[in-house]
């Protein structure tokens, strides 16, 4: 295993693995060796917010009275500004999945740690497009071979052996093994540059006569492949200077995402207060064409660390304020009102050659630490819709700031962990936020592969918040009535996601999730389920493009037992215990056309069938066509 490799998870690509082996754009994990592949796009997304907009309540008749629970005005714009920065989704990686597709791949194993890659040392046998030099060189099985046995080959190995003027592989003369001309000139080339230099320092005065004829029989035999191998290596001397000269940085490199998009939803009838079933709202997005845009510098100091620094901006605002509920989410949403944002600025270092630590203020959270196991994960390559990322438990706690360790126990098992504050930086009230305040979680992920086609991930999260807001960004995230007084809850959350790769057309895989939160200053607790079922369909038509088919649950309350007035399913009629009576079920369908390496276009469709949990509301239909460029 390379040591470069640990802590790039996420960085490209929200925690992306086990796509299949033939799908380019999301980063790829071979279970057996436990190498990933970075991706994605994500580039160093963000956990989303908690946001769950509750409908515009009315008062159902005047006996009723909203209580509103005091709120620390300082803390809550702080927040409001946080979540307006971080509402974009990711993702290592992304993603990373991660730049996953399409974003250069950077390390050949856990993905945790790179450093920026070296230049690659052309070999002459191939021909670059750029090359105008090398654009008549025939192609190399049209060649005739150097065999070993021809006097060429053998006067040349005898210039070698008396010069010790080497040119070939391993610091070794190419030995008994047929070359082509091309490769033959090349080695010839450096000989005789190499006998030049001795000439001109007066050290080859024992060069004989029989040699120097020898020398010139070659340069006569190969004079026209010995031009254009000095044609080519002035080319690329020109172009390496070039390049030096334009050189960014010899530490950083840049990756970067520009997505441009059009969405839209239907007209749907919403049933705010669910005790009667009488739609009181209609919910519509109009037609928007947006945009997304986020660059990540990773910058390596000595070659097993890397400093992440991430910037975004956008003007994709959530759609769950128009149409009353969270389950319409896209997977791009970038609401900074384009204004440039800091959504990554994260340090990764090895501690040992299997053990890679994160630590940051801004971006280090479980989706951008654990290793990713759905591979339709990517906010530019993978599933148009937030639920269709990953486990939505994996969202809690909204972190932003912490530390985090990923260890590659074995090639088949590791374990992650992370510990993640939602805003660690204000310094006020430590019940509001800070390090250790306000809403943070910890967390862990033990992912396996037991086979070389089979990825398992286990998670748990423990989280505090101090309001009732569950942080899952999507489906049931608020946990008591909008007219009850808002009480701090400690949630503890278990799932497990699986990707089965079939083979290199098709994957299938699934995830679950469950979360029991607890008031901390009321009795009972309050218990959410959601699953997910998926399929990934690379080269779909064409290599390169990718297919996915999503069904599923969102976040829904299965049981809540507070004390009357508190519990949210019932909230129009008492807030009596109980939970929710009917179930949401999400279908997404997508196609992500690779155009090129760079670009990709993906139109996809979104339905929620009873969207909010609730039968009497209009089944939602999200349609979008995402256009993603990588660079």
């Amino acid at each position: 295993m390379s040591d470069l490799s640990l802590l790039m998870l996420g960085v490209l690509t929200a925690g992306q693995t086990s796509p299949p082996h033939n799908l380019p754009d999301p980063p790829v994990i071979h279970s057996g060796s436990g190498v990933y592949q970075l991706t994605e796009e994500n580039l160093s997304p963000n956990s989303p917010s908690p946001e769950i907009t509750p409908p515009e309540f009315v008062q159902p008749d005047n006996t009723s009275e909203t209580i509103a629970a005091p709120v620390n005005d300082k803390y809550q714009n702080l927040l409001n500004k946080i979540h307006k920065n971080n509402s974009w989704q990711n993702s290592v990686n992304q993603d990373s999945q991660p730049l996953a597709e399409t974003t250069p791949q950077l390390s050949q194993s856990v993905q945790l740690l790179i450093a920026p890659e070296s230049p690659a040392v052309p070999e002459f046998s191939e021909t670059s497009e750029s090359d105008d030099q090398m654009s008549q060189v025939t192609s190399v099985s049209q060649l005739d071979d150097v065999q070993p046995t021809d006097w060429a080959f053998t006067a040349l190995q005898s210039l070698v052996e008396r010069y010790g003027c080497i040119a070939g592989k391993n610091e070794n003369y190419i030995g008994n093994s047929a070359v082509n001309r091309y490769e033959f000139a090349y080695s010839l080339n450096v000989c005789l540059n190499h006998i030049q230099e001795l000439i001109n320092k007066n050290q080859a005065n024992s060069v004989s006569q029989a040699e120097l004829d020898q020398i010139q029989r070659l340069q006569t035999e190969f004079q026209t492949e010995l031009q254009e191998v000095i044609q080519r290596i002035d080319v690329l001397e020109n172009k390496n200077v070039e390049l030096k000269s334009h050189q960014f940085s010899t530490t950083t490199r840049l990756f970067g995402q520009a997505i441009f998009s059009l969405q839209g939803t239907n007209t749907t009838n919403v049933d705010l207060f669910p005790r009667d079933g009488i739609p009181e709202r209609q919910g519509k997005t109009s037609l928007t064409f947006t945009n997304s845009v986020q660059l990540t510098l990773a910058t390596s100091f000595t070659g097993k660390d890397l400093l992440i620094t991430g910037l975004s901006a956008g003007n994709l605002g959530s759609n769950a304020s128009l149409v009353s509920h969270n389950m319409g989410r896209l997977s791009f949403e970038s609401n900074t009102d384009n204004q440039v944002v800091l959504n990554d600025l994260s340090y990764r270092f090895l501690l040992a050659d299997n053990l890679g630590v994160v630590v940051g203020s801004a971006g280090v959270n479980a989706a951008t630490t654990f290793r990713g196991i759905n591979p339709l994960e990517g906010s530019g390559d993978g599933a148009i819709s937030q639920f269709g990322q990953r486990n939505p438990i994996l969202n809690i706690g909204s972190g932003t700031g912490g530390i985090g360790f990923d260890w590659e126990i074995s090639d088949r098992i590791s374990l992650q962990g992370v510990y993640s504050s939602e805003i660690p930086s204000f310094p006020g009230n430590s019940n509001s936020a800070g390090l250790f305040g306000g809403r943070y979680s910890a967390g862990a992920q033990l992912t396996l592969a037991p086979t070389n086609n089979l990825d398992i991930g286990i998670d748990y999260i423990y989280s505090h918040s101090p309001n009732d807001l569950l942080g899952t960004g999507i489906g049931d995230a608020q946990l008591i009535s909008p007219f009850a007084p808002s009480t701090a809850f400690n949630t503890h959350a278990v799932g497990a996601t699986v990707a089965w790769r079939v083979n290199d057309n098709l994957q299938l895989g699934g995830w679950g999730g469950f979360s029991s939160s607890k008031p901390v200053n009321l009795s009972g607790s309050v218990e959410t389920a959601n699953w997910m079922l998926f399929a990934a369909l690379p080269n779909l038509g064409r290599a390169g493009n990718l297919g996915g088919i999503l069904v599923g649950q969102p976040p829904k309350i299965t049981s809540s037992n507070l004390p009357d007035g508190f519990n949210f399913p019932n909230f129009s009629n008492g807030g009596t215990p109980g939970g929710r009576n009917d179930t949401s079920l999400h279908v997404e369908l997508f196609y992500r056309a690779q155009l090129n390496d760079r670009l990709s276009l993906t139109p996809g469709l979104l339905v929620v069938f009873n969207p909010d949990h609730n039968a009497a509301n209009d089944t939602l239909i999200v349609g979008a066509l995402r256009a993603a460029f990588r660079f």
